[in-house]
């Protein structure tokens, strides 16, 4: 336990927990997946928190991607200021497109990494570990990914031998099992270490393949609430949050719905002369293809930006699309990590680069995805009753966030 009352991070006061705190993440949790298991009677730990705890929505950030949204709600701040704009990004520095997964991109302090330097116990496991890295920056503790739970060793990893922790086989990427692991491994290192802070951050395997309410889904967030319920019953005080929604973005035919925008932007500007940055982009193209429904576009003749953004807007299943200022402040992201244009595609619409570019031929049901405006609500869930002051300020709150979470947690929590 930390001696230290309380820290700042980025702008924002948090007490130190006098006792655990877990916040998790679920990845891709549409709002309907609790509502299909709450009428299922599937979800009764959440239940129980929906009636003594709290229960509402937030805004997660958009791009409604993994990536942006972990960081912003372990920093308690938008992407304009932590950084990371997507899963994959245009590095205009070095002129190469990569993979937004190294602390050397990440602007400011984690609250993790601020609560383990004032010393207090912090834990992090992920299910992928693109994001242990990140989540990890600065901090001292345990952080391990079960992707890799049996490469972990003490120097990196805070923990020698993760896969002691739970009576699981390692599991694969694509399994419902790598977010099941995350739980379980959380509830082990709860019950053996206590740690004073901790944050479990899942996939969204079940949710690309299944939508709210099929069998598979329900018995996911059955799953789910049973960790939940043990971990309220541990007596810690439980947050639970996502990084983003889920659409189908398929047609009757079962055939994706995707925008190619380098065929448009060929025609509009000339071949070549513009790039177009998917930043869904990551290892586990299983899950999405690459197709989500946002981009971002870098013209050579960036004058003509306005005239290429009024025909792209008037494209079938393009939703909005907007310049790097006006996207970039609406949005709440660096601008030098944008291109000269933002497209957003529309409930049902994913945007690709060009039919060549796109293995479509490893999805193996029609395709469901995120990034855009549409996938932006997520539940905001908390297992205990807020104090008067927190209690107040939610019933007024009418733009509560996604990385709102830890504030109310640590500060809120009566």
């Amino acid at each position: 336990m930390s001696s230290v009352a309380s820290v700042s991070v980025n702008g924002r006061r948090y007490r130190v927990p006098d006792r655990p705190v877990v916040v998790v993440c679920i990845d891709g949790s549409e709002p309907a997946y609790f509502d299909a298991a709450l009428a299922k009677h599937a979800a009764p730990g959440v239940a129980r928190f929906r009636r003594e705890g709290v229960y509402r929505l937030a805004r997660a950030v958009v791009p409604s991607f993994t990536n942006p949204n972990n960081l912003s709600i372990v920093t308690g701040v938008p992407p304009a200021i932590h950084g990371i704009s997507g899963n994959y990004f245009y590095d205009p520095a070095t002129g190469q497109e990569v993979m937004m997964n190294d602390p050397k991109f990440l602007r400011c302090e984690t609250l993790l990494a601020a609560l383990s330097q004032a010393g207090a116990r912090v834990a992090v496991v992920t299910a992928k570990d693109k994001l242990r890295r990140l989540l990890g920056h600065g901090m001292r503790g345990v952080c391990f990914s079960s992707e890799r739970a049996d490469q972990t060793t003490k120097d990196e990893h805070g923990i020698e031998r993760a896969t002691d922790l739970v009576a699981m086989p390692v599991p694969s990427v694509y399994s419902a099992e790598l977010s099941e692991y995350v739980l379980a491994a959380g509830l082990e290192l709860l019950r053996r270490q206590r740690p004073d802070a901790m944050y479990l951050s899942l996939t969204d395997y079940v949710q690309h393949k299944h939508a709210p309410g099929a069998p598979a889904a329900t018995e996911f967030y059955a799953m789910l609430d049973r960790y939940f319920d043990a971990f309220d019953r541990a007596g810690a005080v439980l947050g639970i949050t996502a990084d983003h929604g889920m659409n189908a973005k398929s047609g009757p035919d079962g055939a994706p719905r995707v925008v190619y925008l380098r065929p448009l932007l060929d025609a509009i500007v000339g071949p070549g002369r513009a790039r177009v940055i998917l930043p869904i982009t990551d290892p586990y193209v299983v899950h999405h293809g690459a197709l989500g429904s946002f981009a971002t576009v870098y013209l050579d003749d960036a004058p003509r930006a306005a005239a290429v953004a009024s025909r792209l807007a008037a494209t079938p299943g393009v939703a909005e699309v907007y310049d790097n200022a006006t996207g970039s402040a609406r949005f709440e992201l660096p601008r030098d990590r944008v291109g000269d244009l933002i497209v957003i595609g529309d409930t049902h619409t994913v945007l690709g680069k060009s039919p060549a570019e796109h293995d479509l031929s490893l999805l193996e049901e029609p395709l469901r995805s995120h990034g855009g405006v549409s996938e932006q609500t997520v539940p905001f869930v908390i297992n205990r009753p807020l104090g008067d002051a927190y209690a107040e300020r939610l019933a007024r709150a009418d733009d509560l966030r996604n990385f709102d979470l830890f504030d109310y947690v640590l500060n809120g929590v009566g």
